[in-house]
Parts: structure tokens; sequence; C-alpha cells
């Protein structure tokens, strides 16, 4: 008998989790073995369950999915990651696959394309919505660059980049304050400058540039 291919989901919105755990859990070959409602537990989950692929999201309290993500690649990089998310941008997507992940899928996408992007990614093949794949080809075609300028970190002072670096943790204003003893007014006004300077105006894809450039830590493989 062939064992079932262990799967674990990484969700915020409970009704959301629980109708993925049926719509997976339908196909004889899968198991689900763990559900995580935010990024801390998502790490977790994969440190104590080394599930062979996490369905994970990127918009998730406490640790964002695209750190999670990096995270968890470090620690058990034999763990597959299908991104299931609303995140249709080029800078989501670029960022989500340099952190690690191994396939990305839009929430808007049907049973048989969730069921074929897990079948995929199990298997080693990388799978991207048909819509971004399209999209991102698109792009190339016609000279476009997904990936922040190489010399857009140079842009930042080294005060800027280690706020960048705080604000990428998850940080708030007041924490950063207090960590670099300077005001939370002093540090707001680095954020707008970071901002500027970077041309990237909220704070997920603030978020993904530093991913992408390894400002935040780097952990040793446990799995």
């Amino acid at each position: 008998m062939v064992e079932k291919k262990q799967i674990a989901i990484v969700e915020d919105r409970t009704i959301v989790r629980e109708g993925l755990r049926m719509l997976v859990a339908s196909d004889p070959d899968y198991e689900v073995i763990g559900e995580a409602g935010d990024g801390h537990e998502a790490v977790h989950l994969a440190r104590t369950l080394n599930p062979d692929l996490m369905l994970i999201d990127l918009s998730m309290p406490r640790r964002n999915g695209i750190e999670a993500i990096r995270e968890i690649k470090k620690l058990c990089p034999v763990v597959k990651i299908l991104v299931l998310t609303v995140h249709d941008s080029d800078e989501f997507v670029s960022a989500s696959l340099h952190a690690g992940a191994d396939g990305y899928v839009l929430k808007e996408a049907n049973h048989a394309e969730l069921m074929l992007a897990i079948n995929s990614v199990l298997h080693g093949k990388r799978f991207i919505s048909p819509g971004i794949s399209e999209k991102m080809i698109n792009g190339y075609l016609h000279g476009n660059d997904y990936t922040c300028a190489p010399s857009a970190l140079d842009r930042l002072t080294p005060r800027e980049r280690d706020i960048l670096k705080l604000i990428a943790e998850g940080y708030k204003n007041k924490a950063i304050s207090e960590m670099l003893y300077i005001s939370a007014k002093t540090v707001d006004k680095h954020r707008e400058n970071i901002m500027k300077k970077l041309d990237i105006h909220n704070l997920p894809a603030l978020t993904a540039f530093a991913i992408e450039r390894g400002l935040l830590e780097k952990e040793e493989p446990l799995c």
C-alpha cells in the first residue's frame, strides 16, 4: 500500500482553513497532518511534523508568509512549499520564489488546479498559476524586470537598513524606537524615507524586498 503524502495547511482564516482541509482530504493520496494560523506556528509545524508539503498563505499575523517560507526552507529544506494567496502582483510572486516557495497558486483557482499544483510540487516540479505565468512571460518579453534594481539597497543609509530589517521582522515603530534608542517619530520618518528611496509604498512589499536582499538572519537546517 502506497503511503499517503502528508500535508500541512497554514491559513489564518479558520473557515478557509477548514475548506482547504476538506478539499485536500478528498484525495485518497493525501493526508492533512497539521494546521497553523500564523507564520510562527507554521515554522513550529515544519520543525515538529516535517510534512511532505505545506500550503501557506502570505498575509498572516505575527510573521508573514514570505518570512515563514524563508525560515522553513532554511530549517527543513526538504519540505515542499506551495503558496496559496490572493496576491497576484509580480513582487509577491518574485519574493515568494526567492524565499524558497516551490509553487504559487491564487485563491481564485478551482479544485482541479489546486490539486494539480499540489501533485506537481510533490513530484519536484515548479507550479505557478497560469494567469500569473502568462503575465510574467509577457512582462519578460516586453523587457520588464520584476526584481528591484541591484543598487536599490545602496540608496539606504546604515540606519535605514537597520530599520528596514526590523520592519521586515515584524517590529512596530514603538518597539523599533526602544531598540534603537530613537523616538517613534524618527522611526516613522526613516520609514517614509525608505519607502521613497526604494519606490515601495506598502509594508508587505517592503518586507519582500528585505527578504530578497537577505537582510533577515539565517538559521542552519535542523531537518
